[in-house]
Parts: C-alpha cells; structure tokens; sequence
C-alpha cells in the first residue's frame, strides 16, 4: 500500500513539474511575441521591413534577469519560425538554446533581447545541427536597423543570420559571433505534447502551431505576411 502511494505521489510531482516547465515555455513564447511586436511597431529604430520580407526565418530570445557567464553555459532560451516553404506564412515554432561567455561581457549581465534573422536555407539547415557555433558553423553580422536594408547587399548576400540585441529600450545590431545554438528538444516535447524533429516543425512543415505559439505566430505575419525568396 505504501509503496502504491509513493508512486502515485512521484507521478503527481512529475506532472506537477511538466505543466511547471510547459507554462514557462508558453510564457517564453508570449514574451518572444511581445518583443517582435515593439519592435517592428518602431519602424525608424527596428528590423527593417524589406529585410524581414526576405528572412526565411527568425528567432527571439526573450530577456532573462540573470545570465549565466561560465563556458559554455547557457545564456538563454528562444523561439525560432520560419517561413511555411521558405517564402509562405510563419510555422510553428521550434525552442532552441545559446550559450557562450562573451556576450556577458560584451552586455555586462543585463536582462537582453536578442533575435536572430535567419536570411537563407542554408542558415536554417545549420541551426538544425545538434550544435552550431555562430561565426564558425553558420556566418553571422550584426544587422541593420531602420525603415529599410537598402544599401546592405553585401551584407544580405553574404549572411546566412543577422542578429539584434535589445537593452534598457536600445534596438540594435550586435554580432552573436562565437555563440552555441541548439535545438531544445524536451521545451519542444513540453509545447507539442510530444517528440517532434525539429525538421518537421521548421521544414516540412507537417506540424502545427500550439496554442501558446499563435500571437507570436500572428505577430510575424502581420508585420511580413508572406517572404520575397523561395526556400533554395
């Protein structure tokens, strides 16, 4: 009897911390929206809009009050979308984490905003490794701000993901170079109740997007409904 109550306690816990941990991914989430939605709603300070309509996907990391500065500790947790066939409406997205020591030094621990551009196929193919290193796996620059990316051809044709830091209201570019992306696959269990390859989700686009994915989904397409460039 004792140990039939035990486990009935062990698995109540269990679910306790699994609608613990899939909350803080929803709020995540809504907090990535928000980020999205103040700064396109600015349109001389954020991502210009021309930039946007030929991303094949972005990612926001939402601010977090304390940053871990160890090697290789992770630094924060985000959402990544993409386009549905590389120039369509936003999929679902799929959580991923960064980590590395030198953007605390560069931000001296403040609670930041950063989000990622992701400007080509090619880009997302790396960021679904099972690890990338930012400037070496995948190239990266800091990218442009302003109502429009005109003039930044080079630039666009040789990035594969452009990044944004958002601090104390600054928007701004700032390389994430040297900085570890993976792909979180139990936040994505947590948020699609159950395993899904990350492929799947920003790919082929054979899964839906979850309930606490829709405002920043709808974010995303109102701002850049449809992209300028076919998935290659």
């Amino acid at each position: 009897m004792k140990s039939l109550l035990s486990l009935v306690l062990a698995l109540s816990a269990s679910a306790t911390l699994l609608a613990a941990e899939a909350s803080k991914e929803a709020e995540r989430l809504e907090k990535a929206a928000t980020v999205i939605q103040e700064v396109m709603s600015t349109p001389e300070q954020g991502i210009p809009k021309d930039l946007l309509d030929k991303a094949v996907c972005v990612g926001v990391i939402p601010s977090q009050k304390k940053v871990a500065l160890g090697i290789g500790g992770s630094f924060g947790r985000g959402a990544l979308v993409c386009r549905r066939g590389g120039n369509g409406p936003w999929g679902g997205p799929s959580m991923f984490t960064v980590g590395g020591p030198n953007i605390g030094l560069q931000l001296g621990g403040q609670a930041t905003d950063f989000v990622l551009i992701v400007m080509n196929a090619g880009g997302v193919q790396k960021l679904l490794k099972s690890r990338t290193k930012l400037g070496a796996d995948a190239s990266v620059a800091a990218g442009p701000v302003g109502r429009t990316a005109a003039g930044q051809t080079d630039l666009l044709l040789h990035t594969e993901i452009l990044t944004y830091s958002r601090s104390r209201g600054l928007f701004a570019g700032l390389s994430l170079d040297g900085q570890i992306v993976k792909q979180d696959h139990d936040a994505n269990e947590r948020i699609y109740g159950r395993r899904v390859d990350p492929k799947d989700i920003l790919v082929t686009g054979t899964v839906g997007v979850p309930a606490g994915a829709r405002r920043l989904v709808a974010v995303l397409n109102k701002y850049s409904p449809h992209g300028g460039q076919a998935s290659k």
